[in-house]
């Protein structure tokens, strides 16, 4: 028994839910049922009644988190007395990929900081490799990657084997981004040949290491285009995108008030398996901070905003 699945129960017994619980914590659902789960086994009896409208206290379960929230309480009144006094800089550190509602969320984290205060931000934009890397040779405690699905078991494998958490964001379909004056833009359907004889822009660092994978598996990087104009940062994808209409780019999809502002339109284009998954990572044994909680809440506020947007 431990404080911390004390505090999970607590959480639980509030919300009534272990769905909703693992929301608020920022813990996986399959953690926070087996937290509980060997919780129950460690005080031999069942602390909730799983029904199907929720997690229900039994009696002996009510008994115990009475008791429970008074040691939760008591140890964080110890905690605030003997912890040493933390500095008054607001520090944050996260390297992600080139995502428009990841730098949204980013903003928005940043408007929730006191200007009174000193700020001490890091904000890279990468590839998930050096996102990996960036978490395990820095300073740098959160991080989000993104790679295609048939990667998955790669990324997934080598998270644990660096002993990372992670926690899934989103499963999203690339969609194009183009001039609302391209060519393409108001085709009822476009599909990936329509797509070739124009001029893809591409972040020219987001290459995988390929022997990794099997030959068969496609990347964004293998596909047959023989024209691509590669960048660094997200500012000249949306210069060249709105001044040069016969460009276009696959992204994860952006905020709609973005695509307004540049003259963009976002397009589903017709493609097998063209899926890709964000994550969110961290060390493993890493406690968020409320810091780090406030941008995880504007994360995933920005990503609902987003995947709710219909796109032609």
């Amino acid at each position: 028994m431990n404080i911390l699945h004390l505090k999970y129960a607590l959480e639980v017994e509030k919300t009534e839910s272990i769905t909703k619980a693992a929301k608020t914590l920022y813990v996986g659902q399959p953690n926070l049922s087996k937290a509980i789960k060997e919780l129950e086994n460690t005080v031999g009896f069942n602390i909730f009644l799983r029904t199907p409208k929720g997690m229900t206290p039994t009696r002996k379960g009510k008994e115990f988190l009475d008791q429970a929230r008074t040691i939760v309480l008591k140890f964080d009144e110890l905690e605030s007395i003997y912890q040493p006094v933390k500095p008054t800089t607001q520090r944050f550190t996260i390297s992600i990929p080139r995502a428009s509602y990841i730098s949204r969320a980013f903003t928005r984290f940043v408007k929730t900081l006191d200007p009174q205060k000193e700020i001490e931000l890091n904000f890279f934009e990468t590839n998930s490799i050096r996102a990996i890397d960036n978490i395990l040779e820095t300073e740098c405690n959160l991080g989000v990657i993104r790679f295609h699905t048939s990667h998955e078991k790669y990324f997934l494998d080598l998270i644990r084997e660096k002993n990372l958490q992670f926690r899934e964001i989103w499963l999203f379909e690339y969609v194009l981004l183009l001039s609302r004056n391209h060519p393409l833009a108001d085709l009822p359907v476009i599909t990936y040949a329509d797509v070739l004889d124009y001029i893809e822009i591409v972040h020219g660092d987001l290459t995988i290491p390929m022997n990794q994978f099997s030959s068969s598996q496609t990347a964004q990087n293998l596909l047959p285009v023989s024209k691509r104009i590669y960048v660094y940062e997200r500012g000249s994808q949306f210069d060249l995108l709105c001044n040069v209409p016969e460009t276009y780019m696959w992204v994860s999809p952006i905020p709609a008030d973005l695509a307004e502002r540049y003259q963009l339109v976002q397009r589903k284009c017709k493609m097998e398996n063209w899926k890709f998954k964000d994550v969110l990572i961290y060390p493993s044994g890493y406690q968020l901070s409320s810091q780090d909680q406030v941008f995880i809440s504007e994360l995933f506020r920005s990503k609902d905003e987003v995947s709710s947007i219909h796109y032609d």
